[in-house]
């Protein structure tokens, strides 16, 4: 009889709990930030002379609001031409560019979660002011965790098209960014 009562007593206090809901509580702090954009363009920009060389310099935190997370990296395509006003020529850097003359001029570029620099050298610059002004890039942020895995191991990055196709980025609105100046 007591194991009856007890176990009467614990099934009628399991269920008045059960029902039970109390207040939601406060917000919880907001996530980390990070980017809001998998596509912008630096449109247009001249490369600055530093001590390590002509470059562009933007930080993460001004170009898209944030820095990238941990497991993110970014792809690098520079405007080398256009077929016609909709359809440009994307190149992928790093890339070598061997002139008529001889000459040459590579475009690199590295970054770091908050920022990134894209470089110019090569062999005399200063005579070929076109491979250093009014340049522009677009920048892919490619996410740490991707909704497609077997797209990401047979993509070619060497074209934008298809890294945008494969990684599912919508680049119908490109944000346009403008990089300061750090020398």
């Amino acid at each position: 009889m007591k194991r009856l009562f007890l176990m009467l007593t614990v099934i009628a206090t399991a269920a008045m709990f059960h029902g039970c809901q109390g207040d939601d509580g406060a917000p919880g702090p907001e996530g980390p930030a990070g980017p809001n954009s998998l596509v912008f363009e630096i449109l247009q920009q001249d490369f600055v002379n530093s001590a390590d060389g002509y470059r562009i310099y933007g930080t993460f935190a001004n170009e898209i609001g944030g820095n990238l997370f941990d497991a993110e990296t970014i792809l690098i395509y520079r405007l080398s031409g256009t077929i016609d006003a909709q359809t440009p020529i994307w190149q992928l850097i790093p890339r070598t560019i061997y002139l008529d003359t001889g000459e040459e001029v590579d475009y690199d570029y590295d970054f770091s979660l908050e920022d990134f620099a894209i470089y110019c050298r090569g062999t005399n610059l200063s005579a070929s002011p076109e491979f250093l002004n009014d340049q522009t890039f677009r920048v892919v942020i490619i996410p740490g965790t991707f909704t497609n895995r077997n797209a990401a191991k047979t993509v070619d990055y060497n074209d934008y098209n298809a890294v945008i196709k494969a990684y599912g980025i919508d680049d119908s609105h490109v944000g346009v960014v403008k990089p300061q100046r750090k020398s």
